[in-house]
């Protein structure tokens, strides 16, 4: 049951957002009272923060996956690609907002998860990128892989790329391709179209590996 109310929680907060789902439907959908939902988790702030926790811990384990199945770094940075569209699938882009006003302890914890695992992840693959000659060497590593950590979140800034006019995976994909296109060397580039003719541009605008 305690995973069951997590699942349908989490269902419905990447659908219609955090503010908007209250403990009544969540237990309405899944068929229970609230009371029900009390002896597992003492309020929605708890739940949120499990739910948090629960997609952090999936996706460190999801980059380590793709670290150790990529051919190089720039095969890394398109498996990450497809790793985020499935994971921003569906998601209402104001979760983020949602979380920074009204569960400041969940959200702190994901804002440490980008400083300190994702930081240390993008700084990894800059220089896995420079040893094999794929990065141009000159790229100070510290510098670049703050600016990326930083820009890989602006696709949930609402004045900025509101949902109504753009696709996360949109803003993504073009983020990452600014990215490389700033630090690939000519070898690099040779690899990068390899791996960009491997993705099929659907028409809903998935990216998807082939």
């Amino acid at each position: 049951m305690k995973e069951r109310i997590l699942e349908k929680s989490r269902e419905l907060f990447m659908r219609y957002g955090i503010r908007s789902v209250t403990m009544d439907e969540i237990a309405a959908q899944l068929g229970i009272s609230k009371k029900t939902i009390y002896q597992f988790y003492a309020d929605k702030d708890e739940i949120v923060e499990a739910i948090v926790t629960r997609e952090i811990d999936s996706n460190e384990s999801k980059c380590m996956d793709c670290r150790k199945s990529a051919e190089n770094a720039i095969h890394e940075v398109f498996l990450g690609i497809e790793q985020t569209e499935e994971m921003l699938k569906g998601m209402n882009p104001l979760i983020m907002y949602d979380l920074e006003k009204h569960h400041p302890r969940a959200f702190k914890k994901l804002r440490d998860h980008k400083l300190q695992f994702l930081y240390k992840t993008f700084r990894e693959n800059l220089v896995r990128g420079i040893d094999e000659e794929l990065y141009r060497p000159e790229v100070n590593v510290e510098i670049v892989a703050k600016l990326h950590n930083e820009s890989v979140f602006l696709f949930f800034n609402q004045e900025i790329f509101p949902q109504n006019r753009f696709r996360v995976i949109d803003i993504i994909y073009e983020i990452d391709q600014l990215y490389l296109h700033g630090i690939i060397t000519s070898k690099g580039r040779k690899y990068m179209e390899k791996y960009m003719q491997k993705h099929v541009l659907k028409n809903d605008g998935g990216l998807y590996l082939s």
